[in-house]
């Protein structure tokens, strides 16, 4: 749950994938960069999810397309997300697109973009979704994403939790953030609030010997799942 990275401009933080398609979307300018051989291609506006229900950020790939009802657009394009079904299709909204992020999670396309790009890009592309200034939501069981995850490795790494991180707040992780509430001497609700989430990110610092401006320099998208 980083800051911004600056003034770079938004398609140039794409990670460079030298073979085959890439598809990079950065929820902060509203933009989808679709890419071949590292070159780019096409550039789309779109809409993620709202803060409540976030677009799965990381690096993904796309395991299904069809041809889905006007619902979504006539395409889809399904993503590799454990926690969920995600992925790209069209709208029924579709001024929202370009302007605001406000989908349950799924990236949302102007219909005749998202037919494009159904023709444009294979099974098999890998996509990765960036939000740096993402709203923080106070996380509690039931809920899912990416940021459930970060916790989840976080704790991991802090000794807390020992379970897999799959991006699902159950029961295993809401005893392990009671638990590092407990031990650092906060209100033990089993959520992670601004306070826990600072705590946890400190502690994690603290442990890895870095400064938060470190933590934040350091980050890189992480490897495709």
């Amino acid at each position: 749950m980083s800051e911004s990275q600056g003034n770079t401009p938004p398609e140039q933080k794409a990670p460079a994938v030298k073979k085959g398609h890439h598809i990079f979307i950065n929820l902060d300018s509203l933009q989808m960069y679709v890419y071949k051989n590292g070159e780019l291609l096409k550039t789309y506006p779109v809409s993620g999810g709202k803060p409540s229900t976030p677009s799965p950020l990381g690096t993904w790939r796309i395991i299904s397309k069809d041809t889905w009802g006007e619902g979504f657009g006539g395409a889809w394009l399904g993503f590799n997300v454990p926690w969920g079904k995600y992925g790209i299709h069209g709208t029924i909204y579709p001024w929202f697109i370009g302007k605001s992020n406000s989908s349950k999670g799924c990236i949302r396309m102007r219909n005749k973009d998202v037919k494009e790009l159904y023709k444009l890009v294979p099974h098999g592309t890998t996509v990765t979704i960036a939000h740096n200034n993402r709203v923080f939501r106070t996380l509690k069981s039931g809920d899912i994403g990416s940021d459930v995850k970060e916790i989840q490795k976080l704790l991991k790494e802090l000794g807390f939790y020992h379970g897999y991180p799959d991006g699902k707040y159950g029961t295993g992780l809401k005893k392990s953030v009671q638990k590092f509430q407990k031990e650092n001497r906060i209100y033990a609700s089993g959520n992670v609030n601004r306070k826990t989430y600072d705590l946890i990110l400190a502690k994690y610092n603290e442990l890895k010997g870095q400064t938060p401006n470190d933590n934040q320099q350091n980050e890189s998208p992480p490897a495709v799942n």
